[in-house]
């Protein structure tokens, strides 16, 4: 999505008490949302998703200019930032929040216990302690997970299929994050199955994700897996940049990142979350509580590869995954 689609969608549903003024002398109340993004305001992927989010929104009955309002918070992958928005928000109590993943999340719940929180892309709600249970959330926090840890054991399975000579995965993970930890762990326990050996490197920053890379990058039968976290989509662009220097097949846990010149990913629709989040918003603009409102899974993974990102690797992609791919970009 274009940088000027998506503010002509935007609207007015970013502008201020004018709006709630004009609405009031229409009748009508306007009602307000928080959204908290761990991404950058310019991030085509964030654009994507909101603009997801705000078009279901409309479709049911909630209209910018008209009867909401939206307060928007960007936080570009800086945990201090994003802590700053997150109390921000919490502090304008809003009737309900939207936030993705566990950075975002997490600071939110620290900042308030009582305005609702819709969530998307969080791996593991109730091992975070957002939530008592899928089924019974129990707090002020429901929404959308983006998948169970056992996907990142697929990337590895994945990387395998597509470059049978790897014996060797460099894996991008933010420590800092559960998340990260947890992905990593999922594939230690596969790598020995399948002789690989999994060596993790940092994302916190384009020095550490290019030395550590640079570094793997001298041994041979190498490969790269990318784990899903707001650091990896931050640094997507350098981070793309590095099998294609390296001469490395890497797997990605977002389409984005093969749109954008990469070999192949395998994950969910990160728009879909936030398509389906308007709906709960709704829920609960109408009076529903979060609490009660099940965690709902994804139920569809989509592989994609990049026939010319293969190419230039000199990789022949077996017939066998091409048959289960979801997408191939020529």
């Amino acid at each position: 999505m274009r940088r000027r689609e998506f503010i002509t969608l935007l609207g007015g549903a970013a502008a201020g008490w004018p709006l709630a003024a004009r609405a009031q002398q229409a009748g009508e109340r306007m009602r307000r949302i928080g959204v908290l993004t761990t991404l950058a305001a310019d991030d085509e992927e964030a654009m994507a998703r909101l603009a997801a989010f705000l078009q279901a929104l409309q479709q049911l009955g909630w209209t910018g200019n008209r009867n909401v309002h939206i307060d928007y918070r960007w936080g570009a992958g800086e945990p201090e930032r994003i802590r700053r928005h997150a109390a921000e928000l919490a502090a304008l109590a809003p009737e309900v929040i939207l936030a993705n993943g566990t950075a975002g999340v997490g600071p939110l719940l620290q900042a308030t216990r009582t305005v609702p929180i819709v969530f998307v892309q969080v791996s593991d709600p109730v091992g975070a302690g957002y939530i008592a249970s899928l089924a019974r959330p129990g707090g002020n926090a429901t929404g959308f997970t983006l998948f169970e840890y056992g996907t990142s054991g697929k990337w590895l399975e994945l990387l395998k299929q597509i470059a049978p000579s790897v014996t060797r995965a460099v894996v991008l993970r933010d420590p800092t994050q559960p998340t990260g930890i947890a992905q990593l762990a999922a594939m230690h326990s596969v790598a020995p199955s399948l002789g690989v050996e999994v060596s993790p490197v940092g994302l916190r920053d384009p020095d550490e994700i290019e030395r550590g890379v640079a570094a793997f990058a001298r041994g041979a039968n190498g490969g790269l897996i990318v784990t899903a976290g707001a650091l990896s989509l931050v640094h997507r662009d350098l981070i793309i940049a590095q099998p294609a220097r390296h001469r490395l097949p890497a797997v990605y846990p977002y389409r984005i990142f093969v749109a954008s010149g990469g070999l192949m990913s395998y994950g969910t629709d990160s728009t879909d979350s936030y398509r389906r989040a308007a709906g709960y918003v709704d829920r609960i603009l109408k009076g529903e509580k979060a609490a009660d409102l099940p965690v709902q899974q994804p139920t569809k993974f989509d592989l994609v590869i990049n026939l010319k990102a293969a190419k230039a690797l000199d990789l022949d992609v077996p017939a066998t995954l091409l048959a289960t791919a979801d997408e191939v970009i020529e």
